[in-house]
């Protein structure tokens, strides 16, 4: 389904997919992949989903893709779907419990500087630990190290409307 990657950023996160491949889930629901997240991850997670199904504006729908779930503009809204692949619904944030640590996806926050600026000014707000992030998320090595009011505000920064219409400004720029 997704992850946050216009044209410029596809190696790198192809790359960082195959890696990942190992640790997929076969989760065909949300509510499945959330029903098998280990136990020491579950109470945050559950917290993450929440809050950005709370704050992610309407029109995202949540769903399942490259083995984690996550919010994406469905066909409904943008028939084109994502580039990489035009049957798979826009991607826009993800959500994964990986080996190693937890990590989200928000492609809003690598397609937009002034998105990225806000975010990192506001994480020294909310954590006192250093930001890690890739090309293509934000990990969080230890359950209680994520910032879940953070992760809400965030969600609630890009409305659908804006999404496409950076994601369509980026991927002509890059053609």
């Amino acid at each position: 389904m997704f992850i946050n990657l216009l044209p410029n950023q596809l190696h790198t996160f192809e790359s960082h997919q195959l890696k990942l491949l190992e640790m997929q889930s076969k989760a065909q629901t949300p509510d499945d992949y959330m029903a098998e997240i280990p136990a020491d991850r579950k109470k945050v997670m559950n917290e993450m989903r929440n809050a950005i199904i709370k704050n992610i504006p309407k029109g995202f729908e949540e769903m399942m893709g490259y083995g984690m779930m996550g919010y994406a503009v469905p066909h409904k809204i943008y028939p084109a779907g994502y580039h990489c692949n035009p049957k798979d619904p826009l991607p826009f944030m993800g959500m994964a419990s990986q080996k190693n640590f937890i990590a989200l996806y928000h492609m809003g926050i690598y397609a937009d500087p002034k998105l990225l600026a806000w975010f990192q000014k506001e994480w020294k707000k909310h954590s006192q630990k250093k930001l890690d992030m890739g090309k293509s998320c934000i990990r969080f090595k230890k359950p209680e190290d994520v910032p879940v009011k953070l992760i809400g505000e965030l969600a609630s920064k890009m409305t659908v409307k804006e999404w496409i219409a950076l994601y369509e400004k980026n991927l002509k720029k890059n053609k």
